[in-house]
């Protein structure tokens, strides 16, 4: 337990873990907005954190893994001005905002639970804590580092910074930031462009709004995430993650509002995972450069010719360290799928290996001590996998040349292999691949339904459901080639 080093982006560089509290770990990851599909690249970042989890509990640390739910408060753009995220969606599909989040929200468990990823200790989410975060904008009120203008409050960033080093996580300096900001417009409330909002009062046509001193309004998005990672984990804890995107502005804010009122250091180590890219662009929800998991487990999409496994997309995952940026391609998913198989067989191949006298050629003690150097260097998952591979060559060497093992030699081979693929990397062994090609073929019967629904549309001269079931399914890639009375479908693949 005391050789794990983690990256810690507060001071760019390795450092030797050691919790606040002995044999116990506070670890608060920063969770969805849900307004749209979580895409892989949301995925990834989870998946990491499943990983870090499932590693330190491993190691066995009591860990409280606190996740929260943005259902309320983040504006578009990041910004302290426009609409936002979930009331724009609920607007324009003319739903009630929470029955967006709830659509969301378990379309993200659903995701997550096919990857094979814990649950965290608690999900909070951001409206069940807005008497929390109420509180909270009083206390800074009360340090003077907030201020209330017009009905919504400010956090002063210039007054903060003449007693602390506001950029100190994102290595940004306050004078570059006022050097390149815009000056206000007369219209702000704020008494400077860097300043961001704890509370905002609510326009009249504003859906999610709640009572306050100040005004009828919402908090502000970074106010989310120190309520709540404070209620639950205390004033100071070890690990804050998330993904690079929120190291600034979003958890260089965090860190000013927990100092402010609480004169400390929030965390302890601050913990980020790279992004994923797509075409060599990064993968994001604003772009709309992304991809979905079910687009990758049923293979009916516009950039993959064949369905992958959960385990295989997370097997590729895991083949890259989270701090590092990732590029998906079918090319690369062949590959993970390729290597995934040969791990898996290897381990059933392993159940078959006859037991007799002792094997000197493979030092499972040196394997063993490689694979945990591995982990306990920043949860090197990559480094993890390649030693896993020198088993896999000794398992197959043994099955070939029908040598074998003592009894000790395979039972502590197998159990340290089960140990490292399913407890630690999460992986499963099951007929994901059959079920995925199934659900391919579920996906092609749908299609040919709405085909027939189509092609009855055009006999009865409706022609325009039949232009819009055409549309649709040009839309997501399906292309379709009409003759008199029927129709056929191609994916496009470009």
């Amino acid at each position: 337990m005391n050789n794990l080093k983690v990256y810690n982006t507060l001071n760019s560089k390795k450092e030797k873990f050691v919790p606040i509290t002995k044999g116990k770990v506070g670890m608060y990851v920063c969770g969805p907005t849900v307004y749209s599909n979580v895409h892989l690249g949301n995925c990834r970042t989870f998946i990491s954190f499943d990983l870090i989890y499932r590693y330190l509990t491993h190691l066995g640390y009591k860990v409280r893994y606190v996740r929260n739910i943005t259902d309320v408060g983040h504006l578009e753009n990041d910004e302290d001005e426009g609409e936002d995220r979930i009331a724009k969606k609920a607007r324009l599909e003319n739903l009630e905002p929470m029955e967006i989040v709830q659509r969301y929200t378990l379309d993200f468990h659903n995701a997550l639970s096919k990857f094979n990823t814990l649950p965290p200790s608690i999900e909070p989410t951001a409206t069940g804590h807005i008497v929390e975060q109420i509180e909270l904008i009083k206390k800074m009120i009360k340090t003077g580092m907030g201020y209330e203008m017009n009905g919504s409050v400010y956090f002063d960033v210039h007054k903060f910074n003449t007693s602390n080093n506001y950029g100190k996580l994102s290595g940004r300096k306050l004078e570059d930031l006022i050097h390149n900001s815009r000056s206000l417009d007369g219209q702000s409330d704020k008494k400077n462009p860097q300043d961001f909002a704890l509370w905002k009062k609510a326009e009249l046509q504003h859906i999610m709004k709640w009572n306050s001193p100040w005004s009828e309004g919402f908090p502000g998005w970074h106010l989310e995430c120190t309520a709540m990672s404070t209620k639950y984990l205390g004033e100071s804890f070890d690990i804050h993650g998330g993904g690079l995107d929120l190291k600034f502005p979003h958890h260089e804010c965090e860190i000013a509002q927990a100092e402010a009122v609480n004169k400390k250091t929030p965390v302890k180590y601050w913990l980020h995972t790279n992004m994923m890219t797509l075409d060599g662009k990064k993968m994001a929800k604003s772009t709309g450069n992304n991809i979905l998991p079910s687009d990758v487990f049923s293979g009916i999409n516009n950039k993959f010719t064949k369905p992958f496994s959960p385990s295989v997309v997370k097997f590729f995952f895991l083949q890259a360290h989270y701090r590092s940026i990732l590029d998906i391609s079918e090319v690369a998913l062949s590959a993970s799928e390729k290597g995934y198989n040969k791990l898996i067989e290897a381990i059933k191949t392993l159940n078959s290996i006859p037991t007799s006298g002792e094997n000197t050629e493979f030092d499972l003690n040196k394997w063993k001590e490689a694979c945990y150097s591995a982990m306990d260097d920043d949860f090197n998952s990559p480094i993890l996998i390649a030693n896993l591979f020198e088993a896999v060559k000794f398992i197959n060497k043994l099955n070939s040349e029908g040598d074998t093992l003592s009894e000790d030699q395979k039972q502590t081979l197998s159990n340290q292999l089960n140990i490292f693929v399913f407890e630690i990397l999460g992986l499963k062994t099951s007929n994901e691949t059959i079920k995925s090609n199934n659900q391919s073929n579920t996906l092609e019967q749908t299609i040919k339904i709405l085909i027939k629904l189509r092609n009855s549309a055009r006999i009865n001269k409706n022609f325009k459901t039949a232009d819009l079931i055409r549309d649709e399914l040009n839309s997501i890639g399906i292309d379709l080639k009409d003759d008199k009375t029927s129709s056929s479908f191609s994916i496009n693949k470009k």
